[in-house]
């Protein structure tokens, strides 16, 4: 039988797990086995300036953690993988993707974006959705558009109004 100082260690590490799963919008899970110590220690650097975390944890407690959770991962858990916690649900699928794109041994996986669990093809798509910003810009914009014809159309009214 196991020491009980390890079961305490083990159990430890799964109520992280579940935690830091709880309180991420995103859990992305991801294959970073070839890549180097330096590569891996700059995509924690860019993970870290977007409020989002990297831990590599092993699978079994990972397992052990999301199926307390009543998260089916479908054997995704085999072989190492790294996981990205992230507050905001497009911020760390954006950036290990956006990394991925230089280095190809980067492989993403599955993930949980707001409890749900998410393949590979809805992480491209989620991968492809502009910042938060940019999406307020374009929302801002189109608004303006309405209230510029809005007054272009007072405007003739009035002139019409002037002329009569």
């Amino acid at each position: 039988m196991a020491n009980q100082k390890i079961l305490d260690a083990k159990q430890i590490v799964i109520d992280e797990i579940v935690a830091k799963t709880k309180e991420s919008a995103t859990t992305l899970f991801f294959n970073c086995t070839e890549l180097p110590v330096a590569d891996l220690t700059e995509l924690r650097r860019k993970l870290r300036e977007n409020d989002c975390e990297l831990k590599v944890y092993k699978n079994t407690l990972a397992k052990r953690a999301l199926d307390s959770l009543n998260y089916d991962l479908e054997g995704e858990l085999n072989g190492p993988k790294a996981v990205a916690f992230g507050k905001d649900a497009i911020a760390p699928i954006k950036i290990v993707s956006e990394f991925a794109k230089t280095h190809p041994t980067l492989d993403l996986r599955i993930a949980i974006v707001d409890g749900e669990v998410t393949k590979q093809d809805k992480i491209k798509e989620l991968a492809n959705v502009p910042s938060r910003d940019t999406l307020l810009t374009m929302f801002a914009a189109g608004l303006m558009q309405h209230v510029k014809d809005v007054a272009i159309c007072l405007d003739l009214h009035s002139q019409n109004l002037e002329n009569n």
